[in-house]
């Protein structure tokens, strides 16, 4: 990319991205069909929205906007285009409830055999809390540390594969640990903070290795001969600092969602201890009621004296 990046530049950027536009066409007319077909109360409009406006919107514009653009040229926009598309893009994707979409607008026929999908054994291993998780921490340090790197850069269709799967790995992650869909496998929410935790400090730790480590794919930022911006030890320092803070700062909306799924399921739990301390409660008083009930059918007067059946009873 010859012209600097400037202010100027981030709106009057733009690229044809035939892939970025086909799979954002098909997905926006798929959801809204199967949403329309299958009622509106099951997915409120705000599920819609994400779903369209911050999944497939932010899509769109990070393949042909500003950052697909400079993505080839610079090593932070690449950076911040890997956060979007593993963070961003999958998690509006799933708070906008497809799997509900797709189940309500299918037949008794179709609604069975999704049901039977999602309940099978590799359903239920993909989803487990620790796969995804460790897809979504791999991916960077595999993208940015391997030759992998390389080739998404000169190879277009390889870049276009790529971004495809950050976004398959990351809808996987959101889907299994934000619920809001049906999922092979429920788990208390304890463990998704749990295991937040630990994945931002990976961030954080990539970070460390991409500001103090050797520069990554120094053969094609020389060829490109870029003369304007930084130079690569600068152009990767920013694309350290990307990762590390603004990677904390993309999760925090998926935090919020998280302590607001824990506390509903805490609130659930309580009402269901609740429960069951009443019934027990209620299934140990009945026998103690039992005994202090006056036995029917006795026609001795001083038995239904309390004092008076206890001293004859002596």
């Amino acid at each position: 990319m010859d012209t600097p990046l400037t202010l100027g530049s981030i709106v009057t950027s733009w690229r044809w991205d035939a892939a970025t536009v086909a799979i954002t066409a098909g997905l926006a007319v798929g959801y809204s069909t199967a949403r329309a077909r299958g009622g509106r109360v099951a997915v409120p409009v705000g599920r819609a929205a994400s779903f369209l406006g911050l999944g497939l919107g932010v899509w769109l514009l990070s393949g042909v906007g500003v950052i697909g653009v400079y993505s080839g040229s610079l090593f932070w926009v690449r950076a911040l285009q890997t956060l979007l598309l593993l963070y961003v893009v999958p998690f509006g994707l799933a708070a906008g409830r497809p799997v509900t979409v797709l189940r309500a607008a299918l037949g008794p026929v179709g609604q069975a055999r999704l049901d039977r999908a999602l309940a099978s054994p590799g359903a239920r291993a993909l989803t487990y809390p620790l796969v995804p998780s460790a897809a979504v921490l791999t991916a960077p340090w595999l993208l940015f540390l391997t030759p992998w790197y390389e080739l998404v850069l000169r190879h277009g269709s390889i870049d276009a594969l790529t971004r495809i799967l950050l976004v398959a790995i990351g809808f996987l992650y959101f889907y299994s640990r934000l619920q809001t869909d049906p999922v092979p496998r429920r788990f208390n929410q304890s463990v998704s903070l749990l295991i937040t935790v630990f994945e931002s400090m990976a961030d954080g730790i990539l970070g460390l290795v991409l500001w103090f480590g050797p520069l990554v794919a120094v053969g094609y930022y020389t060829e490109v001969g870029r003369s304007w911006g930084p130079d690569l030890r600068m152009d990767q320092t920013i694309a350290a600092g990307v990762i590390w803070v603004l990677g904390d700062v993309l999760g925090l909306p998926y935090l919020l969602a998280l302590m607001r799924a824990w506390a509903f399921d805490e609130r659930r739990r309580a009402v269901e201890v609740d429960a069951e301390i009443d019934a027990t409660e209620k299934d140990s008083v009945r026998p103690e009621a039992a005994e202090t009930e006056l036995p029917q059918g006795s026609g001795l007067w001083w038995e239904h004296d309390p004092q008076l059946r206890a001293r004859f009873r002596r």
